[in-house]
């Protein structure tokens, strides 16, 4: 009896696995650390050695891509098929700092395989996820005997996201020709757990914004002026306390317009979901959940908008005391956004809803960051789907459905290109990213091949 179509990709993986390790080993002793200027060799280093991994593959076309900072990698294989969509895949090649000293058992820039994983920095992020893109490839024409893929596939493998993708949506912009989509992979993510695998569905966006508050030209006597003139750490309690209503919602007039919200059927696949409140709470570190009324807590960091305090400061902040009304204050707020929400709005209402309440004799500055637009790609989006199927047939079993809490990089793909985008990891909580020790599970690692090998026959099929 010959293998199914399934078998067969689970046969061809196995038989690739050792080279394909090796491969993937020494690209992680690349230390391409973007944070570290004196990485910077190597960030360049690890773009020219993905380049040419992906030629061997047999990407046809194979580019490094110059930035105003870290160089990114692209690739491009057309389909024989001309009529087959286009599919773009991102990840990134840059890796986050790590030194033995920092508690790693073994050196993070030398690989090991110990007990069914690989440790390693970037052996998870994201340097395992992007890597799992060429076996599947390989593995996908070797089991359907066709000589290209079975969608216009398109790499793009940024060198800069852990320093924060500072030149990326400028990339894309000036790319958007020759990165044009009808579907956006992206393997920098993950699944629930080892037991549950999950494809997530969207990412909030973000807004940060500082306000600062003078007063005094100088710190002045408490006992001479207090009550007499205005403090302006006083005015910033005041805004924070305003921030929220009773029940946990945002008070900023208008920034809930637009909001998408969440389904019945989304919230009861949530609810399917293996959560554990309790154990949640020790890994925040907290004694209690809190937020918006009305919503569990996985809808609270997945869906909803949030506002949060992230530094408040003024006046005298050493031993003992210092009986002074302080010259100014300041505090940092940010802002998570949820589909349908316009990071420029959202800065609008703000800007208004603070000068609003800050009283006379009080001068201000208020200074938002660049924002990060929030994506979301409904469930019965055919492109959703496909992905879900593909990885159902890998991993055997139902696949359940997440959202990110963070932000990235994979709104601006969405925002120039206008493509949807599906989120593809197999990377699990306890692989460590940032973290001493990074590891990625060989087991995961090798469903993601197999998921992208039933993928782009998936994918061809679903969006035509």
């Amino acid at each position: 009896m010959s293998d199914t179509p399934d078998s067969a990709v689970r046969t061809y993986t196995e038989q690739h696995r050792t080279a394909f390790l090796d491969d993937l080993a020494e690209w992680l002793r690349i230390p391409s650390v973007s944070a570290q200027p004196e990485h910077d060799g190597d960030v360049r280093r690890s773009a020219e050695w993905l380049s040419a991994k992906l030629k061997e593959t047999g990407f046809p076309v194979t580019e490094v891509w110059e930035t105003d900072g870290a160089p990114a990698v692209f690739a491009e294989w057309p389909s024989e098929d001309p009529d087959a969509p286009t599919v773009l895949v991102y990840g990134h090649h840059d890796v986050q700092p790590a030194a033995r000293e920092d508690g790693w058992d073994t050196d993070p820039f030398e690989p090991v395989i110990r007990d069914g994983r690989m440790y390693g920095r970037g052996a998870a992020d994201d340097k395992g996820q992007v890597f799992f893109h060429t076996l599947g490839v390989k593995a996908h024409l070797a089991t359907t005997g066709r000589t290209s893929p079975a969608v216009h596939l398109k790499l793009l493998v940024e060198g800069e996201e852990e320093s924060g993708s500072p030149h990326f949506r400028a990339l894309v912009e000036q790319q958007a020709v020759r990165l044009a989509a009808d579907a956006v992979i992206v393997s920098d993510t993950g699944m629930w757990d080892e037991a549950t695998p999950t494809v997530c569905t969207g990412m909030r966006g973000l807004a940060e914004c500082e306000i600062e508050l003078h007063g005094p030209g100088q710190d002045i006597h408490s006992g001479s002026f207090g009550g007499a003139v205005p403090n302006p750490a006083t005015e910033i309690a005041r805004l924070v306390a305003a921030l929220h209503d009773a029940d946990g919602r945002v008070a900023v007039p208008g920034f809930y317009d637009g909001v998408a919200e969440l389904t019945a059927t989304e919230r009861a696949l949530f609810a399917e979901l293996p959560f554990d409140e309790a154990t949640w709470l020790r890994t925040a570190r907290s004694q209690a959940a809190s937020g918006e009324a009305g919503y569990s807590t996985l809808e609270r960091i997945w869906a909803r908008p949030t506002a949060e305090v992230n530094g408040i400061g003024g006046g005298y902040q050493g031993t003992g005391s210092k009986t002074v009304i302080p010259s100014s204050a300041l505090v940092k707020i940010s802002f998570r956004l949820v589909a349908g929400q316009d990071p420029d709005r959202v800065q609008q209402a703000v800007q208004a809803w603070a000068e609003a309440r800050i009283p006379a004799g009080v001068r201000h500055r208020i200074t938002f960051l660049p924002a990060t637009r929030p994506c979301l790609t409904p469930l019965d989006h055919p492109a959703l789907q496909a992905v879900a199927r593909a990885m159902g047939r890998a991993f055997g079993q139902k696949i359940l459905f997440t959202r990110e809490g963070g932000s990235g990089p994979a709104a601006d793909l969405q925002d120039v290109l206008g493509a949807p985008v599906l989120f593809l990891g197999i990377s699990v909580p306890s692989d460590g990213w940032h973290a001493p020790n990074e590891k990625v599970e060989l087991d995961l690692l090798f469903k993601g091949v197999e998921t992208t090998a039933h993928l782009w026959g998936e994918l061809a099929a679903a969006l035509r």
